[in-house]
């Protein structure tokens, strides 16, 4: 099971480092890194919430941008085996801990999963994104300067998320609908942009799965 878990690990890893370092360069608390890895344990938004606290943004956007960038997970349940889990503190954990790398490793090999199985490599996963934040931290403590660019490892991530996804012609729409929203914005609302972007491209999916299934019906 550990070894099923090392190809997220690799990835988890890495970005825990980065993650790590970033918490330091924010100038954070060391303690920062594990607690956020704990009490939020999404990668992508940990990240975010790095450079959110640190420009003191208000709760209440912190929150929005956390529901909408985090809201797949939602659909994530519908076809993650959580039913083979039946000690309920066992079954909090695993919708606790359900994130990309758990549903990928999981959908891609959809056989054979068990309660205990399904248990190891979720705390697996997430002990390879903690240790790799404490990693982060001590790195950074050690380096004489702050190192330039690494914010730029969330935008890259979701990158490579996208790229991931839009791979077919039937995707086109999609990546169309969240270049416009960035456009607008970034035009129209400069200094929050990236919120404003985030609710247009939701809107924007929204109605283009309603226009979809009366296509189809």
């Amino acid at each position: 099971m550990l070894q099923l878990s090392l190809g997220g690990g690799l990835g988890l890893f890495p970005l825990g480092v980065a993650f790590g370092m970033m918490v330091i360069q924010a100038d954070m608390a060391w303690w920062v890194a594990p607690l956020l890895s704990v009490v939020v344990y999404a990668g992508s938004v940990e990240m975010l919430l790095v450079g959110l606290l640190a420009a003191t943004t208000p709760v209440v956007t912190i929150a929005l941008m956390t529901l909408l960038v985090n809201f797949r997970h939602v659909f994530y349940a519908f076809s993650f085996p959580l039913n083979l889990i039946h000690n309920p503190w066992a079954r909090a954990y695993s919708i606790y801990a359900l994130t990309d790398e758990t549903y990928a490793i999981v959908n891609g090999q959809p056989h054979g999963w068990s309660q205990r199985r399904l248990i190891i490599l979720q705390v697996a996963l997430q002990s390879y994104w903690v240790v790799g934040g404490l990693v982060g931290t001590a790195v950074a403590g050690l380096l004489p300067a702050p190192i330039e660019g690494l914010e730029f490892a969330l935008v890259a991530l979701f990158t490579v998320l996208a790229l991931d996804a839009a791979r077919s012609r039937k995707q086109v729409p999609s990546v169309l609908i969240g270049a416009v929203s960035l456009v607008i914005g970034l035009v129209l609302v400069p200094d929050a942009a990236l919120l404003t972007s985030l609710v247009l491209f939701s809107a924007g999916l929204f109605v283009r799965h309603i226009v979809g299934r009366g296509k189809h019906a």
